[in-house]
């Protein structure tokens, strides 16, 4: 398991990194270079800690982005919302480096870095919180899977895509794009259409999901949603 997430890991961003410098138009693209090596480190790092502490979620972390317990809706919309990051990540690279349309001073850069750092650490905090955390919609009851009401799920029901979001926020600052952070309001707006439908599979399926959901409001962001 652990070759596989070395192996995925690289291929992963392998592809991003391709992505990323085709649509620069170059490779000379400090910021790029910066947040990739960041990122196989920390996803890397993270990795290798669930295997340590958490082997099954490891595995489900690594299986399949379609599975067959997987509803229909969240089989059709997770595709959807790949194709947006990956546009996303074109959109970036086309606004710091190929056409230079915005500016983003280095020591906003930096702040980039350091939120990328804070969101994988808090994901990374949730997936320990919570050994269902799969990354597609399900229910896991092979697994023993119950609701989780401690750390991070404690404040709000889906601690996952608000580290998502916050590494989407970095992921734009440290590339330098001003224009990604839009990309990043239509990414957040699929995430909330994503919330719906697996918050209807664990009100069908996970009992005492109504009970938690009455005592935790907030779905995503503390105070607004």
């Amino acid at each position: 398991m652990v070759a596989k997430l070395i192996v995925q890991t690289f291929i992963w961003f392998g592809i991003i990194g391709l992505v990323l410098f085709l649509a620069a138009g170059t490779l000379d693209w400090p910021g790029a270079w910066a947040y990739l090596v960041e990122m196989v480190a920390l996803s890397l790092a993270g990795g290798l800690l669930l295997a340590r502490h958490d082997p099954g979620l490891l595995k489900e972390r690594l299986a399949s982005p379609i599975q067959k317990d997987q509803p229909l809706a969240d089989k059709i919309l997770l595709p959807i919302l790949l194709l947006f990051m990956a546009g996303a990540i074109v959109l970036m690279a086309f606004d710091a480096v190929r056409f230079e349309w915005s500016y983003v001073p280095r020591w906003l850069q930096v702040i980039g870095g350091l939120l990328l750092l804070l969101s994988v650490a808090f994901i990374y905090r949730a997936m320990r919180e919570n050994s269902f955390a799969a990354p597609v919609v399900k229910i896991q009851k092979e697994r023993g899977q119950t609701v989780i009401s401690t750390g991070p799920y404690s404040v709000v029901r889906h601690p996952f895509y608000t580290g998502a979001l916050v590494y989407l926020v970095g992921t734009s600052l440290l590339l330098g794009s001003w224009w990604g952070l839009v990309a990043v309001l239509f990414v957040a707006a699929l995430l909330c259409v994503r919330i719906g439908i697996e918050e209807r599979a664990l009100r069908a399926g996970l009992e005492g999901y109504d009970d938690y959901a009455r005592r935790v409001r907030y779905r995503l962001i503390p105070l607004v949603w």
